[in-house]
């Protein structure tokens, strides 16, 4: 029998100096434990697991991270919060609330969550194992956001990225401007009903709370579909979008789904 042989054999010199460096890399190293489903081999562990598993790490609680069936949930507690309000109490066998920097040994890793700027209660996972140190961020956001914790660049030896967003071509423009532009529509057609199209958990919380903080103190009216959310959003502090002129939970701002109002489009 034949016995395998190291392809590095059969580069020229160069390279084969380029690919034993790269067998020392830290990177190297931790893909050993945490592979490309982000399965935490040392601690049996998934991280925003696609189907229902034993133990999973939350980074959020949008449905393509969060789903409901895990045996048991790791997560910050506004993240565990969130699930429960939208796949209801027992969407998960049990959980167990991280709070932001702290560190929670289990087995010989270390698991701490650190705020991603996504949504409120969004999380990095960092790992700390065998002297290195894995980050992966989960959908995160550096654009400052008043609706949730703000980024945390955390030091790590491996950092893995959502890239949602990440080819060049995506240049996203600065978003009070858009906000302006809006408001000044409204100002400019009074008589016009404007619809905002915005995913009822995190989006829609930070375009109300950009208008407040743009000035415009009217009604917003809601669909149904985002009251939940919202209440939740405003029962955790985010309540700056409420209007001056008393606007509330019974009076339309957060009570009122979108078919209450007029028909969209001229009279």
């Amino acid at each position: 029998m034949v016995e395998p042989v190291p392809a590095a054999i059969f580069q020229p010199p160069g390279e084969r100096v380029r690919l034993e460096v790269r067998r020392r890399l830290p990177i190297l190293n931790i893909m050993r434990w945490l592979n490309h489903e982000l399965y935490i081999e040392p601690i049996d562990t998934y991280i925003d697991p696609v189907r229902p598993v034993k133990r999973a790490i939350i980074t959020h609680g949008h449905a393509d991270h969060a789903r409901a069936g895990h045996d048991h949930v790791l997560a910050t507690p506004q993240t565990i919060d969130i699930m429960r309000h939208r796949y209801g109490a027992n969407c998960a066998g049990s959980f167990q609330p991280l709070a932001f920097g702290e560190r929670l040994a289990i087995d010989d890793m270390t698991v701490s969550l650190h705020p991603a700027g996504h949504i409120l209660g969004s999380a990095q996972v960092l790992m700390e194992y065998d002297g290195r140190r894995a980050v992966v961020t989960g959908d995160y956001k550096t654009h400052p956001d008043s609706t949730a914790q703000t980024f945390e660049l955390v030091p790590c030896d491996l950092f893995v990225t959502e890239a949602t967003f990440g080819l060049p071509v995506f240049q996203h423009p600065d978003p009070m401007l858009e906000i302006n532009r809006l408001l000044a529509s409204v100002a400019a057609q009074p008589e016009r009903c404007h619809v905002i199209g915005a995913y009822a958990l995190g989006k829609a919380q930070r375009v109300i709370k950009l208008i407040r903080e743009a000035g415009h103190d009217g009604p917003i009216y809601l669909h149904g579909a985002q009251e939940k959310l919202c209440g939740y959003y405003m029962a955790q502090g985010n309540r700056p979008w409420r209007s001056s002129q008393g606007v509330g939970p019974r009076e339309g701002l957060l009570s009122r789904p979108y078919r209450d109002r007029a028909p969209v489009g001229p009279a």
